[in-house]
C-alpha cells in the first residue's frame, strides 16, 4: 500500500477490525469542505513570555467551570488543589471563569467560542498580569464544551478534569498534592513507547513513520544529553500482543512517560447496544487479537503512578458532539473514495438525547491514586496526517517527540501540549490567509489563484492536530527530584 494514504486509527468495538482498512487516498483531501475556522485572537502574547513559563507567579493559574450549583460543587471538590495553586502563585487569587448553560448549547458555533475567549478570558477589566495562562476546565463536554477548550488553547495552557463520579475529582486533587509535596527520589523519568502491531495499514504506518523514528531520535537525544530520561524502552513487537509487558512496566513506581499508538474502539458494526456501553468502551485501546484495554482494567491497579501518558488513538480522550470530518467523509463516500461504513462513525457520535463525553479510560487512570497526573489524547478521529508532512514528504516526528522531551525536562504538562498544538495554529493562520486571498479575488471579479491541494493539506492538518487535548491539571509536571544547579 502506498505510504501516501491517509490512515485512520479507529476500529469496530466488536470485531476489532479497522473502520477504514484501506485508508484514504491522498487526493481525497481535494474535496475537503471549508468549514469553520477559529482565528487566533489579536492579542497572541497576553503574558510576559520573557518570564519562566513554569513560574506560576508569573503565568498564573485559573479555572473554567459551569455556572450555578453544578459548577460550585466541582470547584468545592478540588478546593485543596485550588488553595495549593494559590500558594504557589504567591497568594494571588485564583481567577474563576463561569460558563453559562446557553454557552454550552450544541447550537453554538466555533465563532461563538472564539468570541467568548476574546471577551471573557481577555477581559480588559482584568490587568494582563492577572490573567491566568494555565487554565483548568472542570466538567464534561456538555457542561463546558470541548470547542471552548480548543479556542482557549490558542494562547493558554489548557487542561480538563471530567469525571462521572464526584469523588474522583477529590481523588485526583489529592493525588496531585501528594506527589507535589513528596516527589519521587528519582531524578529522571522512564520513557516508554508502546505500539500495537495488529497488521493493519494504520498501525503499520504509525509505527514506521512515527513511533520507530521517535524511539531512535529519543535514544540519540538521550545520548547527547538533550532528553534527560532514565531509559528509552520499546514495548510491543510485531507478531505479539504485548499487553502484559505494558502493564508490568506501567506498574513500576518510578514516574514514567508513556507514548502508546493503537486503534481506538469505535462503534460495533451494529451500533452500541446502550449509551452506558459506549461511555465505557469508546476510545479504549484495541490491542489486537480480540483484546482491548479499557478503564475497568486500570482503575485500581498501579498504572503510571505519578507519570504522564500520551494516548494516540481515535476517541482516546473523548467523543465530541460532532466530528470535524463527518461532512467530508460523506462527500468521499458519495465519490467512492471512502470504503468504510459511514454509519460506524455516525453511531460513534452522540445520538439524539446523548451528550459528548470524555473517554472512560483516561478518566479511570486519572482518578486512580496510583495512576498518572495527566493524559494527552485525541477528541474525534485521529489520523496519521498529523505526522506526515505533505509538503516535504518527510515525517514530522518532532511534533510528538518534543512534548515528551519537554516533560522529561521538568516542564509543566500544558507546555507540552502547546508544542503539539502550535502546528495546528500555524496551519490555521495559513489557511485563513488562503481563504482571504480567495475572497479578495472573488470581490475583484478575478478567478481565485488558490492552490486547492495546499489548502486541503492545511485543512486536514489543522483539524487533526486541533483535536488533541490534555486531561488533567495543565500545571502538573513529573514529580522528579530537582536537578542540581
Amino acid at each position: 500500500m502506498s505510504t501516501e494514504n491517509i490512515e485512520l486509527l479507529l476500529s469496530h468495538a466488536d470485531s476489532h477490525q479497522p473502520v477504514t482498512p484501506d485508508g484514504l487516498p491522498a487526493e481525497a483531501t481535494a474535496s475537503i469542505p471549508r468549514g469553520e475556522d477559529v482565528r487566533p485572537h489579536e492579542e497572541s502574547h497576553l503574558w510576559d513570555d520573557g518570564e519562566d513559563p513554569n513560574s506560576l507567579p508569573a503565568q498564573r493559574w485559573g479555572l473554567v467551570a459551569p455556572e450555578g450549583p453544578e459548577g460550585d460543587r466541582l470547584i468545592a471538590l478540588i478546593d485543596p488543589l485550588i488553595r495549593h495553586r494559590q500558594e504557589q502563585q504567591d497568594g494571588h487569587p485564583v481567577h474563576v471563569y463561569r460558563v453559562k448553560p446557553e454557552q454550552a448549547h450544541a447550537s453554538r458555533s466555533l465563532e461563538d467560542f472564539a468570541r467568548w475567549v476574546r471577551v471573557v478570558l481577555d477581559d480588559e477589566a482584568v490587568p494582563v498580569a492577572d490573567r491566568p495562562r494555565y487554565l483548568l476546565f472542570l466538567g464534561d463536554f456538555h457542561q463546558v464544551p470541548f470547542e471552548l477548550q480548543q479556542a482557549a488553547a490558542t494562547s493558554a495552557f489548557v487542561g480538563r478534569l471530567a469525571f462521572r463520579r464526584e469523588q474522583d475529582y477529590a481523588a485526583y486533587a489529592d493525588k496531585v498534592l501528594r506527589w507535589e509535596r513528596a516527589p519521587s527520589p528519582e531524578a529522571q523519568a522512564r520513557s516508554l513507547f508502546f505500539s500495537v502491531h495488529d497488521g493493519t495499514a494504520a498501525t503499520r504506518t504509525g509505527y514506521q513513520s512515527l513511533v520507530a523514528p521517535a524511539i531512535a531520535s529519543a535514544r540519540q537525544a538521550r545520548e547527547l544529553g538533550r532528553f534527560p530520561a532514565r531509559d528509552v524502552l520499546e514495548l510491543g513487537v510485531p507478531g505479539e500482543v504485548a499487553v502484559n509487558e505494558l502493564l508490568e512496566h506501567a506498574a513500576r513506581p518510578q514516574p514514567s512517560i508513556l507514548f502508546s499508538m493503537s486503534h481506538g474502539l469505535g462503534s460495533p458494526r451494529a451500533g452500541w447496544r446502550s449509551t452506558d456501553a459506549k461511555l465505557a468502551l469508546q476510545g479504549a485501546l484495541n490491542l489486537g487479537e480480540g483484546q482491548h484495554l479499557d478503564g475497568a482494567a486500570v482503575a485500581e491497579r498501579p498504572f503510571l503512578p505519578g507519570g504522564i501518558w500520551f494516548l494516540f488513538a481515535c476517541f482516546g480522550a473523548g467523543t465530541p458532539s460532532r466530528s470535524a470530518f463527518h461532512h467530508w467523509l460523506r462527500q468521499l463516500q458519495a465519490a467512492g473514495q471512502f470504503s468504510g461504513r459511514l454509519d460506524s462513525l455516525t453511531a460513534a457520535l452522540p445520538q439524539p438525547g446523548e451528550r459528548p463525553f470524555v473517554a472512560a479510560l483516561p478518566q479511570a487512570v486519572l482518578a486512580n491514586p496510583q495512576g498518572p497526573l495527566a493524559v494527552f489524547g485525541h477528541v474525534d478521529l485521529a489520523w496519521t496526517y498529523g505526522f506526515q508532512d505533505r509538503d516535504s514528504r518527510a515525517g514530522k516526528v518532532s511534533r510528538f517527540l518534543e512534548p515528551l522531551q519537554q516533560l522529561a525536562r521538568g516542564r509543566r504538562a500544558g507546555l507540552g501540549l502547546s508544542w503539539l498544538l502550535r502546528g495546528g495554529h500555524q496551519a490555521n493562520l495559513e489557511l485563513t490567509t488562503l481563504y482571504d486571498q480567495e475572497e479578495q479575488a472573488r470581490g475583484a471579479g478575478r478567478p481565485a489563484q488558490v492552490d486547492a491541494a495546499r489548502r486541503a493539506h492545511l485543512w486536514m492538518l489543522r483539524q487533526d492536530l486541533g483535536g488533541y487535548v490534555l486531561l488533567g491539571d495543565p500545571a502538573v509536571r513529573l514529580p522528579l527530584k530537582p536537578r542540581a544547579q
